[in-house]
């Protein structure tokens, strides 16, 4: 009751607000979602299997009973939300806008509580646009696919909302971005598992900068990424005298370069886009990797480190309006580290291959959509060599279904 007279009282302030202000005006806009999912088998996945990454391992009993060969499946309504666009008088010469949205997923195991989806504000010059605030990652970018499963794509596609000071200059057909970003609900994977540390300590943002070519049907661009992440600032060592844990300070530091490229050409009725990304240390993008030590210092456990480069690559095709059909395709390798590495931290680490393959059918009208989803994933587990490639590998698969109907407003 608490959360819905907060959601009550935070519309009419806004709305009553906008009613005062001289040139001020709002849109409220939203839906109201629910989905049915079933999964053949257990899978690593976020908020009880909305967010699906991959099929989990075999995981044997004494009875030769494979743990993880059990179904699963739920209905919920977590994804419904709700936002409003904003615009305002001009200052310096520049339009100004806000969007504030939020939805009901929580965050860690804490679901049906508000969550910051977007919140950002807008100074636009024309050509020339600052963004403040949070929204999604520009590695999501300009092209992402057309789908009902919630995880749009991922691992396949890097998904993540990130605070940010995004700055674009668009001329004619090209839209140049270039992006400084800090971490808060997606997070890297490291020494302590996920954890905002990494890049608080850092003092280095994440970098991005994109070029893309658009016009009335095509996309087309590519961009870089940086991430400069700090794994420790203390390590703890067993005293060879007593066995007692001893602390170091440590200075260690992990650079992870991305690049990827990306296409879309959409018309009325046909939709075609893919990405390609080679990633290093992107676990913060919802996909696979990670880094591992390269060196350490045996008195004081000091390491430096070195990634994991990932390859990953999808295609979507999308046709109709009303009945609208499609397909995606997704293949992920790890092609390991560029030098000799131990203690791996990250996400799928021992994964050498995953592939997805999904085929879905909406029906869409004035304000609803309903649709149903069905996807194959499969995972290629191994054990990693001396540089985190995976080799002497086996395949996991997972059937999921997908029912969804969604009314917007």
């Amino acid at each position: 009751m608490r959360r819905i007279t907060f959601i009550a009282l935070l519309t009419l302030a806004i709305t009553s607000q906008a009613q005062e202000i001289k040139d001020f005006t709002y849109k409220i806009y939203g839906l109201a979602r629910t989905d049915y999912f079933f999964n053949s088998r257990q899978n690593e996945e976020t908020v009880e299997g909305i967010f699906l990454m991959f099929p989990k391992d075999n995981a044997y009993d004494p009875l030769g009973h494979d743990m993880n060969a059990h179904a699963e499946s739920s209905l919920y309504n977590l994804h419904t939300r709700l936002g409003v666009d904003l615009t305002g008088p001009e200052i310096w010469g520049a339009k100004t806008s806000a969007k504030i949205e939020f939805d009901f997923r929580g965050s860690g195991s804490t679901f049906g509580v508000i969550r910051l989806r977007h919140a950002y504000a807008k100074l636009d010059w024309g050509h020339n646009e600052w963004l403040l605030g949070q929204t999604w990652h520009p590695l999501y970018g300009t092209v992402a696919p057309e789908l009902m499963n919630l995880n749009m794509g991922a691992p396949f596609q890097p998904f993540n909302r990130a605070p940010q000071i995004q700055y674009s200059y668009a001329p004619k057909n090209l839209l140049l971005r270039a992006s400084i970003l800090w971490q808060t609900q997606y997070l890297s994977v490291g020494p302590k598992g996920k954890s905002r540390d990494y890049i608080h300590n850092s003092n280095i943002p994440e970098m991005f900068v994109g070029l893309d070519y658009q016009d009335a049907t095509w996309t087309a661009g590519a961009g870089l990424h940086f991430s400069s992440l700090v794994p420790r600032l203390y390590s703890s060592v067993p005293d060879p005298n007593n066995g007692m844990q001893e602390s170091y300070k440590v200075s260690e530091r992990i650079n992870g370069l991305s690049g990827e490229v990306h296409f879309k050409y959409k018309d009325k009725k046909l939709m075609v886009a893919g990405k390609s990304v080679l990633s290093s240390n992107l676990t913060q993008c919802s996909t696979l990797g990670g880094y591992g030590s390269t060196s350490v210092n045996n008195e004081t456990d000091e390491r430096e480190y070195s990634p994991l480069r990932i390859s990953h690559s999808w295609l979507n095709v999308m046709y109709g309006t009303k009945w609208r059909g499609g397909v995606f395709f997704g293949y992920l390798k790890n092609l390991g580290a560029s030098k000799e590495v131990f203690n791996l931290y990250g996400t799928g680490t021992n994964v050498d291959q995953l592939t997805n393959a999904s085929v879905e059918l909406t029906y869409n009208i004035p304000h609803w959509k309903i649709g149903a989803e069905y996807s194959l994933t499969t995972a290629w587990y191994g054990t990693n060599d001396d540089k985190g490639k995976v080799y002497d590998t086996h395949d996991v698969s997972n059937n999921r279904f997908v029912i969804s109907a969604l009314y917007s407003f």
